[in-house]
């Protein structure tokens, strides 16, 4: 997976509907070429009221590996986010 496919996409949670916001990076291990963590642009005000983890540069993660599918929205685990 390019992550050109990834971004400008909304995330949304599977259990619940509800939209974080909208893919604006990837996090990854250099070395590997892993993917880390979806780095959340254009937040919503859910996404800043259950408080998501955030790097050093206050920017909002969810966990790559919640990720469950990618189509023409990132449908996340919301109970794999915290």
């Amino acid at each position: 997976m390019r992550t050109s496919e990834l971004k400008g996409k909304i995330i949304i949670s599977d259990e619940t509907g509800r939209a974080f916001g909208k893919v604006s990076d990837l996090s990854y291990i250099s070395d590997t070429g892993e993917f880390i963590n979806i780095i959340i642009g254009e937040k919503t005000k859910i996404a800043e009221e259950i408080k998501l983890r955030e790097d050093k540069n206050k920017r909002m993660l969810i966990p790559f590996s919640a990720i469950k599918s990618v189509g023409d929205f990132v449908i996340v685990s919301e109970k794999e986010i915290f």
